[in-house]
């Protein structure tokens, strides 16, 4: 089976390329080839931002599956659509688990809880982009939502650097404090990207995945504060000190996180897979937490040059702490406490 990936050297698709190359598929690559590509692949070496470009690239190819990890706007989807017309037989879209209701109206979520997130333009495009995807699918007959997936180069904590993740670590082992939205209770799946891969491989080319959407996550669930610890644990670092602050007061002082907590990490949320297992049934998350973080984790410390830090985050977060602590001083003094 011909399968195209347009991107494919991230950190969800690395892993699917990956697999569906251990599995026998026939896996070409369509990116910039500005990074390493992966042995075991074709590529095609071209900008998305250049349709023209893209087209000359791949000639009168087609694929059996074309799987895109880059779209995140209908009017980039629009652009696929067109170039990908006539070119194959399922196109498979990676929406986002932060496109379901917020707040939810239930803990457990399906994938038919409906998609509303008033919250995070981010999830309101990949909403957009699936309702475009469905009409297509009736209007032309042409044919899963991850949550947070992370691996070897991304350690997934709430308040986070996102490309710099090694900061949160160095926080941790400096004894630093390290912000917690909400009070710590809160739920969350966090899936490596090797069981999502195998998920997302068992759905290409699958007849009884045309025009549906799926859950790839990981049934093990913890709350924010288990999983700042397994995160401390791996990295070897003292018992962190966790300081819950109220998503309102962080998205107050930090404007830019507001998608990202109030729209997504804020509410408890529970993601059942029984359609991927019905439909994939050898799909298991097999990678704890523990284990996964601690792959992580090994990786930064073997090259110390992976170990970027975000002096402007670490400035922004220790100010947000500060101003949060005379805050509750303030509060607790005028109530006599």
């Amino acid at each position: 089976m011909k399968v195209l990936f347009i991107g494919g050297t991230g950190n969800i698709s690395g892993a699917c390329v990956q697999l569906a190359i251990a599995r026998g598929f026939e896996v070409t690559l369509l990116n910039r080839g500005q990074r390493a590509q992966p042995a075991g692949v074709k590529q095609i070496v071209a900008d998305m931002n250049n349709p023209s470009e893209v087209a000359k690239a791949m000639g009168n190819q087609r694929w059996d599956v074309v799987a895109d990890f880059i779209t995140f706007t209908p009017e980039q989807l629009e652009v696929k659509l067109d170039l990908f017309r006539g070119r194959t037989g399922q196109f498979i879209f990676i929406s986002t688990a932060s496109a379901y209701q917020r707040p939810v109206s239930h803990y457990l979520v399906t994938e038919s809880t409906p998609l509303a997130n008033p919250f995070w333009e981010y999830s309101r495009n990949k909403i957009a982009c699936e309702e475009r995807l469905m009409r297509a699918l009736r209007e032309e007959n042409f044919a899963s939502r991850p949550s947070w997936t992370y691996g070897d180069t991304v350690v997934p904590l709430a308040v986070t650097s996102h490309g710099k993740y090694f900061t949160g670590v160095d926080r941790l082992r400096k004894g630093k404090a390290m912000i917690v939205p909400g009070d710590g209770t809160s739920l969350w799946a966090m899936t490596h990207n090797s069981d999502f891969a195998k998920g997302f491989v068992g759905l290409l080319g699958h007849p009884h995945a045309l025009g549906q959407s799926f859950h790839i996550t990981s049934d093990e669930v913890l709350c924010w504060d288990q999983i700042y610890r397994i995160v401390a644990e791996a990295a070897g670092a003292p018992e962190p000190k966790l300081v819950h602050i109220p998503c309102d007061f962080i998205c107050a002082c930090l404007p830019e996180m507001t998608g990202g907590l109030i729209g997504d990490k804020a509410t408890s949320v529970v993601l059942d897979n029984s359609k991927i297992k019905r439909i994939v049934p050898d799909f298991v998350a097999t990678t704890p937490l523990r284990l996964g973080v601690a792959r992580s984790i090994a990786w930064f410390d073997a090259d110390g040059r992976r170990q970027v830090i975000d002096h402007e985050a670490n400035a922004a977060w220790d100010k947000l702490i500060t101003a949060y602590e005379r805050g509750l001083a303030g509060a607790k003094k005028e109530f006599g406490l």
